[in-house]
């Protein structure tokens, strides 16, 4: 979007300074205009953008008056930096409610699941593995323990806390409003005030969120700057604990299956094709067959076991995206407008270390000794 530089006209208070049209004088070779009061002996210099047509508007930064060409769609005020948008418009906002229905339903979901294989897990498992020692069932026991209150933990930090919050700032009238003080701001026609460029807005969460990620109908909330680092380690909590999960599952399940019964008949003078085709055959039959046997608890670790294996997959990934986008010093709405934007990528393993706030050794949080000589004073 290419944006007009305007510079502002000050209207210092303009029931003081009441400029009459006929006072405006153009000097086409330094593209600028003089504003005289003709009650005073003074003279202010402001500079606009030379136009054959233009038309006066304000600027909802600062409120200082601008010229505009006719054919100007975006300008930016040569004052306080705002950036206006007069084509934007305001969207329909019809469909926010199902979508606030949706991530509940999500949310619920998701809550439900972990609880499910955490309590359907103990109920499976735990019964073979206390079974091998004691000491291997308290083991699992605290495995189990600390996995599960991190992935509820991280997963209830991200989803309820709120996203990020942009600062607050001064706007709307010139004395209040300096120099530069809103550059590349935007003003949002949902909340009705100054965007911040770090900042978007969220139609499901209707508001604007401090570098925003994305909105994730799964916890129900955006991912920003205030719960982006929780909602990663939900993440890796939720891989590790699928990864225990399918471990766990396969070995609890291998131990109580049926045994399975083959009868692969006569084999002499049978090709190796056909020999290896009937002994594949006769596996998936005799599993077939076995599966039918299982119990309740069988049944529950074979579910556990493909949907654990399902999710660690999908979350693999997602975690690999983001922490791509966190080693690129970007969010995935900003990776969408670089590719636009044809800006150069800073990928450093110093933005993993300042997003996880490891941006101090170790050692400034040792205790420091200072050697300090003696002063005699004679």
């Amino acid at each position: 979007m290419h944006h007009h530089h305007v510079r502002a006209i000050n209207r210092n208070e303009s029931t003081k300074l009441q400029t009459p049209c006929s006072s405006l004088r153009s000097y086409s070779a330094s593209n600028s205009y003089t504003v005289m009061d003709s009650s005073s002996s003074s003279t202010q210099e402001q500079f606009v953008t030379e136009v054959t047509e233009n038309y006066e508007t304000t600027c909802w930064g600062c409120g200082l008056r601008v010229l505009l060409p006719s054919c100007a769609s975006a300008f930016k005020c040569g004052w306080c930096g705002a950036i206006t948008d007069q084509n934007k418009m305001k969207r329909d906002q019809k469909c926010i409610r199902w979508r606030v229905v949706r991530d509940r339903c999500f949310v619920s979901v998701v809550l439900v699941f972990m609880f499910f294989v955490i309590f359907g897990g103990v109920w499976t498992v735990y019964p073979v593995v206390f079974s091998i020692s004691i000491l291997c069932g308290v083991f699992h026991s605290i495995v189990t323990a600390i996995l599960s209150i991190a992935t509820i933990s991280f997963f209830s930090f991200a989803a309820f806390r709120c996203a990020g919050t942009p600062p607050n700032i001064l706007w709307g009238s010139y004395p209040a409003v300096g120099k530069d003080d809103l550059e590349n701001y935007t003003y949002c026609h949902y909340c009705s005030k100054p965007k911040s460029p770090r900042a978007h807005h969220c139609r499901s969460c209707r508001k604007c969120v401090l570098d925003m990620d994305h909105h994730c109908p799964f916890i129900g909330n955006c991912v920003g700057s205030a719960n982006h680092r929780s909602f990663i380690a939900f993440l890796i909590s939720a891989v590790l604990s699928t990864i225990y999960v399918s471990i766990m599952s396969a070995y609890a399940g291998l131990r109580t299956w049926p045994p399975l019964k083959y009868s692969l008949g006569h084999i002499n003078g049978v090709s190796s094709s056909e020999l290896a085709w009937r002994i594949i055959n006769e596996i998936v039959v005799a599993f077939l067959r076995s599966a039918l046997l299982l119990s309740s608890r069988g049944l529950i670790l074979a579910y556990l076991f493909i949907a654990s294996v399902s999710l660690q997959i999908g979350l693999s990934i997602l975690l690999w995206q983001q922490l791509s986008y966190i080693y690129q010093g970007k969010t995935y709405l900003s990776h969408l407008s670089s590719q636009t934007d044809n800006e150069e990528e800073k990928k450093d393993c110093q933005n993993l270390v300042t997003f996880f706030g490891l941006q101090y050794s170790v050692t400034r949080f040792l205790p420091t000794f200072r050697v300090t000589r003696k002063r005699h004073i004679k």
